[in-house]
């Protein structure tokens, strides 16, 4: 695990493709603060990685039914959206080995309140396209009385008591995304 406070980011996402300066706490939540924390994040997770794609992208966002992986088979009865996306580069659609990464957004920043636009400006596209990585996009999506601000199960609000323990229903249909583009 990696901490850094040396940035005056406000409560956000921060990418070189933020809609918002670098302090602010407000929607979308993608603040561009001037430097590229994905980097970093992706060096962790994958030892090197190449520059990222800085021109126009090359592979495809895919839209797709969470229904379809949902353990109950309805992911809105989850307080999951009824549609996920995954990016995917050219070279893992011709054929090529590719990783997976799984990006969850934050509060807020799910389809049903920002559209796309944490997909589309999380930067993490940008590495994807060079670096052979499908970039999975699961999307919460904002329920009344128990998850008004569209967020992931992070303390139970489902009622499961494995949440902490990577389960719970919607950890359980991610797994069931990821269990699919493995196969």
């Amino acid at each position: 695990m990696q901490y850094d406070s040396g940035s005056s980011a406000g409560h956000a996402w921060v990418t070189p493709y933020g809609t918002l300066g670098c302090t602010a706490t407000a929607s979308p939540f993608l603040n561009d603060c001037g430097t590229d924390p994905q980097n970093a994040l992706l060096r962790k997770l994958l030892g090197s990685v190449q520059a990222p794609n800085t021109g126009p992208l090359g592979g495809t966002l895919i839209r797709f039914s969470q229904n379809t992986h949902a353990v109950n088979g309805w992911a809105n009865g989850l307080s999951m959206d009824a549609n996920g996306f995954a990016y995917v580069p050219a070279s893992c659609a011709a054929g090529q080995s590719c990783r997976l990464l799984v990006a969850l957004h934050g509060c807020l920043q799910g389809y049903g309140a920002v559209g796309t636009a944490f997909v589309d400006r999380a930067n993490l596209n940008q590495y994807a396209d060079t670096n052979n990585l499908i970039v999975l996009y699961p999307q919460a999506r904002a329920t009344a009385g128990t998850n008004p601000n569209g967020c992931w199960d992070w303390w139970g609000y489902l009622g499961a008591t494995n949440y902490p323990i990577k389960g719970g229903a919607q950890v359980e249909t991610i797994m069931n995304m990821v269990r699919r583009l493995d196969g």
